[in-house]
């Protein structure tokens, strides 16, 4: 199978799938990206895009987002032209929508099938937006969201079919493209975050030795923003640390704001969080970002890990933890209940409350061995619907039967067989202008 994958960071989404087609020497794999790394996937060729500028200051504030993906779409339009000058055409694109990557995939290469990943819908109603009641919207904010769904819905118009990752995600697009979108979540490797019964924590080049600790409360996220209640936290941490003198917590992040507002000019979310809670900063590490093998063995020590968030995208972390055998103690919010269920495979707390997530974190402190089930089926949970070893074969699967044009009926996931949108016949192994791919490697 020939796969173009389209995103502008590498590998993001799509490392585990290429990883699994790359050692497959009969796949022919090209990523096209636009930001430069050092990060390498065998048997995947990694070729960039340029954009040509950023978006004017001088256009309206609504379509600033949609100029933006124009113009990261002409820039991957240019780069089909140069595959196609080198001899490549794919069977099937698969790209991440609303960047704006894909926006002429069906220009370039009309007879390539069209996969496209959804990640998320805007509404300014009834989910993230609306979430907070200290920040009631205006006539402006909610004309400017329904806007930037604009490059989401060319692809929703001209793709073959599409992925969401959860059905709360999938159920934040309109409806009526419900059944053109399967619910396959990116999976997680349960082989590499297992438990490691009586782990500790020491990170030597962080100067960091929690050998001695048996309070460990730990925080994840990208960014240190209100979307991951990144305040709540804080707050909750300066409700416990108070009660628990021998509690310490880390936090794993940077320092920026990844989703939703910015901080007010000339400081952050973490400035503004330690001047007003105070906290013992002896007991609070902050480890910025970390790569995969220390972030492993933070959640694998962990006491009791947090995770909160409005109701947006689910981040990976907290199924990763979850398949640690972490006790994840999560909000109650529309896309934590897709997974966890409270007192089963974990816990549910009030968002909005840091004197209730403190209550609920010392509970599982003052009684570590009465949550051991939880743990457990924490990680059963991960085990029996999110693994690799069964989520891989299927997206695979998927892929393949949209490169054909049919989806095959024993998938085992929601969906129907896609439309083909520009041709019915099943694309050919080798054309006429399709050269060999090792003529594409440098």
């Amino acid at each position: 199978m020939r796969v173009l994958f389209l995103h502008p960071n590498f590998p993001a989404q799509f490392r585990h799938v290429a990883t699994i087609l790359g050692r497959d020497p009969k796949n022919q794999l090209v990523f096209g990206t636009k930001t430069e790394n050092n990060l390498q996937i065998s048997g995947v060729l990694k070729v960039m895009y340029q954009v040509a500028r950023e978006p004017s200051p001088q256009t309206h504030h609504y379509i600033r987002t949609l100029e933006g993906a124009v113009l990261q779409g002409q820039g991957v339009y240019r780069l089909c032209e140069e595959l196609k000058r080198k001899g490549f055409y794919p069977d099937l694109v698969y790209a991440h929508s609303g960047w704006g990557p894909s926006l002429y995939v069906k220009d370039a290469f009309p007879k390539a099938a069209h996969l496209s990943y959804f990640e998320w819908y805007y509404n300014a109603r009834g989910a993230d937006a609306d979430f907070d009641p200290n920040e009631p919207l205006n006539a402006d904010d909610y004309l400017r969201i329904r806007t930037k769904n604009a490059p989401i819905l060319m692809d929703l118009g001209h793709c073959d079919w599409g992925i969401s990752p959860t059905y709360w995600q999938r159920s934040q697009f309109p409806e009526v493209f419900h059944p053109r979108i399967t619910v396959l979540h990116d999976g997680v490797d349960t082989d590499y975050f297992k438990p490691k019964p009586g782990a500790k924590l020491v990170l030597p080049d962080k100067n960091l030795d929690l050998s001695h600790v048996d309070e460990l409360v730990t925080y994840v996220a990208r960014g240190m923003e209100p979307y991951r209640g990144f305040p709540q936290f804080i707050e909750t941490l300066g409700i416990l640390l108070a009660r628990r003198p021998h509690c310490h917590a880390v936090i794993v992040g940077e320092n920026r704001v990844c989703y939703g507002k910015a901080a007010p000019a000339g400081t952050t979310y973490k400035d503004m969080m330690l001047e007003k809670v105070p906290l013992d900063m002896s007991r609070v590490h902050f480890t910025g970002g970390l790569p995969y093998g220390q972030y492993l063995q933070v959640i694998q020590a962990s006491s009791v890990h947090v995770y909160l968030t409005r109701p947006f995208v689910l981040s990976w972390s907290m199924i990763e933890a979850m398949s640690t055998g972490c006790l994840v103690l999560a909000s109650d919010t529309e896309p934590v209940r897709e997974v966890i269920e409270d007192g089963k495979n974990g816990l549910l707390v009030d968002f909005f409350s840091p004197e209730k997530i403190a209550d609920r974190i010392e509970e599982v402190l003052d009684h570590p061995d009465r949550y051991a089930q939880i743990r457990q089926k924490a990680r059963e949970t991960v085990l029996e619907r999110y693994s690799h070893h069964l989520l891989l074969p299927k997206h695979i699967k998927l892929m393949e039967a949209v490169a054909n044009r049919q989806l095959p009926p024993d998938l085992g996931l929601e969906s129907h067989t896609p439309q083909p949108t520009t041709s019915t016949t099943k694309t050919k192994t080798k054309t006429k202008k399709q050269k060999g791919f090792a003529e594409l490697l440098p």
